[in-house]
């Protein structure tokens, strides 16, 4: 006897449908807590098949899962979009779609990268995150230069010890240069 879970996963709930014997059961909504996921785990058989629709969560509820169950599946939210194109939507209705389209071999699913290759993932876009935070702060400095006409720093880097000189010696009114001030400190924090 087959069984596919479908679990359309929101922020605080999943909303549970269970495909068994070509019937849809719905089997009610369980918190997306690690506690929570890890006990509805435990009822689940080691046979079932979990679906889930990426989402920021995904990932997290798959591994919470994956040690209960045969496979979990993560399917791709567009595809699976074009394919079930449903008139009324809802909770249950996308979380039995799920569970239909993996038991009739239909889903499409993404690419689910192992541990490490997803902690790699999640150090590369921290890091661009910072890098952006930090242009976002000096191109916010550039801009209050330009706003009071002042002409380019005549060094290769304005937040360098001789470009920051330089910043220091220019004539800015109190605010602006108070913005500057708080823009350098978050750069060196």
């Amino acid at each position: 006897m087959r069984r596919v879970i479908g679990i359309d996963v929101h922020r605080t709930f999943g909303e549970v449908v269970i495909w068994e014997d070509g019937r849809l059961r719905h089997a009610g909504r369980i918190d997306m807590t690690r506690t929570a996921l890890e006990g509805f785990g435990k009822t689940l058989l080691a046979s079932d098949e979990v679906v889930v629709e990426a989402t920021g969560n995904s990932m997290a509820v798959s591994r919470v899962l994956a040690p209960f169950v045969a496979r979990v599946i993560i399917a791709n939210p567009l595809q699976v979009k074009a394919i079930a194109q449903a008139h009324v939507k809802t909770d249950k209705i996308d979380a039995g779609t799920l569970a239909s389209l993996q038991a009739a071999g239909y889903l499409p699913q993404i690419w689910t990268p192992d541990a490490e290759t997803e902690r790699k993932r999640r150090l590369v876009a921290r890091r661009y995150q910072v890098v952006r935070h930090r242009t976002r702060l000096k191109n916010e400095v550039h801009s209050i230069l330009h706003a009071h006409l002042i002409p380019k720093c005549p060094h290769a880097d304005l937040f360098n010890g001789r470009g920051r000189a330089w910043l220091a010696a220019q004539p800015l009114p109190d605010d602006e240069r108070a913005a500057i001030d708080r823009h350098v400190r978050e750069l060196d924090r």
